[in-house]
C-alpha cells in the first residue's frame, strides 16, 4: 500500500483578522501574492484566498482585486488555488461569488449553513486601531447572521460546481453541517470524493477541543464512509495542537494567517512560517506531504490549466 499523503492548505489572509492585529498580515495584492507563493514553496499544496482593499486592508469581494494576484500566483507555483465563497458575513452572496465566477477555479470553499459567526470578542483585547472600519466590522458580527441558506448553497453548487467545473472544500462549523452535506450528496448535487474541512473554535460553531474533533470525524465516517477526505482548521491558539491531532487521525491540515496570527508564542512573520512548522510536525509523525499534483488526484480536481485566469 502506498504511504498516505497529507494535504497542507494555507489560508493566506482571510477576513477575520485586521491589519492592527499583526504587521505581517498580507493586505495588498503584492503581499498576498508573495505570501501565497512562499507558502507553496514551503509545502502548501492548496492556497485558500480572500482579497482585501489595498488602501486600508478591509475585506473586499471585488474581482478586479483578486485578479491582481491570482494570475501571479498561478504563474509562480503549481499549487491548487482555492477561492473563498464565504468572503465576509457582511457581504451578499452575489458579492461573494463575483470573483470565483470570473476565475472559474479548481476549488472554492463552501460554508455549509447559516450561523452566528462572532468576531466581536476580539474587541476585548486593548489595541490601537489603524483604521476606523476595524472595530466597527468586529462589533457588527454581534448582530449579524452569516447567511448560507439551502437555496444559497444550491445556487453555488449549480453556478460554480456544475457551471464552472469547480469542486469544493466543504466548511463544516458544526455537526449539523455534515448532515446538510449528506443531504446534498443524497440529492446528487455533490460528487465524491468529498473534501470536508472541520472548522473548530469560531464562536457560534463547535468548540476547539479534541473531543469535538473526534465527534466530527465519527459522524463524518457514519455519513460518508470512505468516500471523503477530511481536513481540520482550528482558530487561534488551538491551530497547531488540533491540526496535529487531525494528522495523526488520518486527516489533512490547514494553516495560515486567516486562522491564527501566531507561530508558536510569537507572531508569525509569514504564512510560510506556519507551513514550515506543521511540516516539521508531520515529518516527526513520519507522514508524507502531498504535492499539488497528488492533491489534485486525491480530490479529483479539473487541473490548473482549466481555470479562467
Amino acid at each position: 500500500m502506498a504511504p498516505r499523503k497529507v494535504i497542507i492548505t494555507c489560508a493566506v489572509t482571510g477576513s477575520v483578522h485586521t491589519p492592527s492585529m499583526s504587521p505581517h498580515l498580507p493586505v495588498t495584492p503584492d503581499q498576498i501574492a508573495a505570501d501565497a507563493i512562499a507558502a507553496a514553496e514551503a509545502g502548501a499544496s492548496i492556497l485558500h484566498l480572500h482579497a482585501r482593499d489595498p488602501k486600508d486592508g478591509r475585506p473586499t469581494a471585488d474581482p478586479d482585486v483578486f485578479m491582481q494576484f491570482l494570475p501571479r500566483i498561478k504563474q509562480a507555483t503549481d499549487a491548487v488555488i482555492n477561492i473563498t465563497t464565504g468572503g465576509s458575513s457582511l457581504m451578499t452572496l452575489d458579492q461573494r461569488l463575483a470573483a470565483p465566477l470570473r476565475a472559474e477555479p479548481e476549488m472554492c470553499s463552501l460554508n455549509m449553513g447559516s450561523m452566528n459567526f462572532a468576531l466581536f470578542p476580539m474587541l476585548d483585547k486593548p489595541r490601537e486601531w489603524q483604521h476606523e472600519w476595524e472595530p466597527k466590522l468586529l462589533e457588527a458580527t454581534r448582530d449579524t447572521i452569516f447567511k448560507n441558506t439551502f437555496a444559497d448553497m444550491e445556487g453555488v453548487l449549480e453556478r460554480l460546481g456544475k457551471g464552472c467545473g469547480t469542486r469544493f472544500e466543504f466548511e463544516c462549523y458544526d455537526v449539523g453541517h455534515l448532515y446538510s452535506l449528506a443531504h446534498f450528496r443524497d440529492r446528487g448535487l455533490v460528487s465524491e470524493p468529498l473534501f470536508i474541512q472541520f472548522v473548530l473554535g469560531i464562536l457560534g460553531g463547535i468548540g476547539a477541543d479534541p473531543d469535538n474533533l473526534v465527534h466530527m470525524k465519527r459522524i463524518a465516517d457514519k455519513l460518508f464512509g470512505d468516500s471523503y477526505q477530511f481536513s481540520v482548521l482550528a482558530a487561534g491558539r488551538n491551530q497547531m495542537p488540533l491540526i496535529s491531532i487531525a494528522a495523526a487521525m488520518g486527516g489533512n491540515v490547514r494553516v495560515g494567517l486567516e486562522d491564527s496570527l501566531y507561530d508558536g508564542r510569537q507572531l508569525a512573520k509569514s504564512n510560510a512560517d506556519q507551513v514550515r512548522r506543521i511540516r516539521g510536525i508531520l515529518d516527526g509523525l513520519s507522514l508524507e506531504i502531498a504535492t499539488p499534483a497528488e492533491a489534485r488526484d486525491m480530490l479529483a480536481l479539473k487541473g490548473g490549466d482549466r481555470v479562467a485566469f
